[in-house]
């Protein structure tokens, strides 16, 4: 291991087998020292960003009925929504009013709605409040609406730029490693097509960020395949913006219940640990984002 900390404390790129390595035997205070040592290098010493938003879910019908999440519900369900512009205008109003300026917009791949749809939310939004920066719409999100409306990814990305959209969230990307994803979100884009969607975007001019969703079974082995496709189409466009990866949550979702609720749940020190080797693995990304809404606020804002 002390070669493999050399290397860190050098400069040097790990290798996937380098990275394995660190989940598996590396001390966690090492690693988080090494780690802040490429943050430093990265970004500036001084200062850490943060952006004050808000998640809107702008529906929660969806037919890709991935196995991990409590959120998605039929076309026909009574508790079934699309949300109108008004309630678009009251929480854009909250959030304004919170001193937020980013709006985090991401919803279900719903059936029936073609490109129209969204661009009408998102001129919308922009008409409300013109200095509002509009975050929205996962790989999945985009695919959809451009297989729904019989449209190439370019013409897509290009019509959802000229409405208001600004960045693109890393949503959907959960392991970014096909035979995982099979097995918990079968009807999901594959692992290329969620980067061919993001370098498509970043073509485009949008930039994008990325993410993980850890803890639902994957190896540490399919961790740093995820961390590796990431490093190398950021070496190709230079297009994200960010990583952010978050554990898994079982409640209420399928993925629990097939096993009869019989899961752990990956504990802070996981997290932490992760979270060090991403920095160190991710060289050419300038940064991690702390996912607090899905931890104790106390560990993503100490680390």
């Amino acid at each position: 291991m002390q070669k493999i900390y050399d290397k860190i404390d050098a400069g040097e790129r790990i290798t996937p087998e380098e990275g394995i390595a660190l989940l598996e035997q590396g001390d966690l205070l090492t690693l988080g020292a090494l780690a802040h040592q490429r943050r430093l290098a990265a970004a500036s010493p001084e200062h850490v960003t943060y952006v004050i938003d808000r998640n809107i879910n702008y529906t929660n019908i969806c037919e890709c009925k991935c196995s991990f999440c409590a959120f998605y519900t039929d076309l026909d369900a009574p508790n079934a929504y699309w949300l109108d512009r008004e309630t678009f205008r009251q929480k854009i109003r909250e959030t304004i009013a919170a001193g937020g300026n980013q709006i985090l917009l991401q919803g279900g791949l719903h059936p029936d709605k073609g490109i129209e749809a969204y661009e009408a939310m998102l001129r919308g939004m922009k008409e409300d409040f013109p200095a509002l920066h509009i975050h929205g719409f996962g790989a999945p999100e985009v695919d959809h609406i451009a297989k729904v409306s019989q449209l190439s990814l370019e013409a897509t990305l290009l019509r959802l730029k000229a409405a208001g959209l600004g960045t693109i969230p890393g949503g959907g990307a959960e392991v970014l490693v096909n035979h995982f994803r099979s097995a918990i979100s079968p009807n999901k884009i594959s692992a290329d097509r969620w980067i061919a969607v993001m370098e498509a975007a970043h073509h485009a001019g949008i930039r994008t960020t990325a993410t993980m969703m850890f803890g639902a079974g994957e190896s540490n082995a399919d961790l740093i395949e995820h961390f590796e496709r990431l490093r190398l189409s950021q070496q190709a466009t230079g297009g994200y913006t960010a990583f952010i990866p978050w554990p898994f949550q079982p409640d209420n979702t399928e993925f629990s219940r097939q096993r009869g609720g019989a899961f752990i749940k990956k504990t802070s020190h996981e997290y932490l640990r992760l979270l060090a080797v991403s920095r160190i693995y991710l060289d050419n990304f300038k940064n991690i984002q702390a996912s607090w809404v899905t931890l104790w606020k106390k560990i993503s804002r100490d680390f």
